[in-house]
């Protein structure tokens, strides 16, 4: 019986707003922008490392279903990541976990994996899986399809902004794993339409982020409705005292899973470039002619900004798509699949997107507005130099 994911129109993540700059206008919550200049400027490593991560263990190893493990080698695993390497074994074992890493460092299967694994030695089991964005809950079902492939194992997404009849409707049926959003999750929970008593396993991944977007109140609330003896997997990319005390509040003894090395990756390249005598909307454009910028991901402050951007480039003859928040989320799906398959040139977005996704090959982040912190800056420009190929970053600097 195939792995079902019943079709679902998404939702949303929470707008980013902050002052507009120049080509932008109409940015709600006055913001200053991050400018530290010399922390966009860092040339990527060229030169061998003579450090290499050696796992201990290869995906063959792992004592996890042999279904699931035809599915692994499918995928073309062998090797895992530092932080798949260290975290299975201990989520095998049944224990809370905290997961400090950088993003794009394989974590999503890093818990997918052994929780797969777990639901298919006892289907009775449900996993509650929590993430900051939509876009992020759609990659995580796209990979745990993959993983589950003829398992039949069944997934849920319960995020805002889509219909939530559909969501209902799919919440009625068997399931055993619910990817949602903090805000539309607690909808369906004040609604007696999610019971999360039933839900034995809870993945908070970028709790960081959810912190961020002010979802603090939200987690709290599903995590006081879940057991109190759980299984508890706990993902950041940063450890303030704030995420120290969530970690002391949801977790017991966990294990303290860090790979993180640096905020940036040493694949990629870092400079800015200074507006002097055109627009920043023409820099961009002089830019996006040239033929090595053949995947180019684009960072506005504003929605606004982002819809009048790309119409600019698309006057100018350059494929180019926005996703924002206010966008449809059909829309928002078609516009990064284009990307994703390089029927996109220019892809223009606001910090929505600059968390979790996953797109292979983005030759060249542009920061076109400034971002509001170092960390957004960090996770903006992550989106490129991943699986250790090469990136550029550019940010403009008026």
């Amino acid at each position: 019986m195939p792995f079902n994911h019943r079709g679902h129109r998404p939702a949303g993540g929470r707008p980013f707003h902050g002052r507009s700059q120049n080509f932008n206008r109409g940015g709600k919550r006055p913001q200053k922008s991050f400018s530290d200049i010399s922390k966009f400027v860092n040339k990527a490593v060229i030169t061998e490392e003579v450090e290499q991560f050696i796992p201990e263990h290869r995906f063959a190893d792992f004592a996890v279903n042999d279904l699931l493990k035809k599915n692994i080698e499918a995928k073309g695993y062998v090797n895992p990541t530092p932080i798949q390497d260290r975290a299975i074994p201990h989520i095998l074992r049944g224990e809370d976990i905290v997961g400090i890493a950088n993003t794009g460092t394989g974590k999503t299967a890093a818990f997918l994996i052994p929780l797969i694994d777990k639901l298919l030695r006892n289907p009775e089991e449900k996993v509650l899986i929590i993430v900051p964005t939509r876009e992020l809950a759609f990659q995580i079902d796209e990979e745990l399809r993959a993983f589950a492939k003829g398992s039949g194992l069944f997934s849920v997404i319960c995020i805002g902004g889509a219909g939530i009849g559909k969501q209902i409707t799919e919440l009625r049926q068997r399931h055993h794993f619910v990817i949602g959003t903090p805000g539309r999750l607690k909808d369906h929970i004040e609604s007696k339409r999610l019971d999360l008593s039933k839900f034995n396993t809870v993945v908070l991944d970028e709790a960081d982020r959810m912190l961020d977007m002010g979802f603090i109140n939200d987690m709290r609330y599903m995590m006081d409705k879940m057991p109190k003896f759980r299984h508890t997997l706990f993902f950041s990319a940063t450890l303030s005292p704030e995420i120290e005390r969530l970690i002391h509040a949801f977790l017991k003894s966990p294990a303290r899973i860090s790979v993180k090395t640096r905020d940036t990756s040493k694949n990629i390249d870092q400079d800015v470039i200074r507006i002097q005598g055109k627009t920043k909307a023409q820099v961009l454009l002089d830019l996006l002619i040239q033929k090595d910028f053949d995947k180019v991901l684009v960072f506005t402050r504003t929605k606004h900004g982002a819809d009048k951007l790309t119409k600019f480039l698309r006057d100018s003859g350059i494929s180019a798509e926005a996703i924002h928040g206010n966008k449809q989320q059909s829309a928002r799906q078609k516009a990064l699949n284009d990307f994703k398959a390089n029927k996109t040139q220019a892809l223009i977005a606001t910090d929505v997107a600059a968390r979790g996704l996953d797109i292979a090959d983005v030759s060249h982040v542009i920061n076109f507005d400034l971002p509001a912190t170092y960390e957004d800056y960090v996770h903006r420009i992550g989106r490129t130099g991943r699986a250790e190929k090469k990136g550029k970053a550019l940010t403009f600097i008026e």
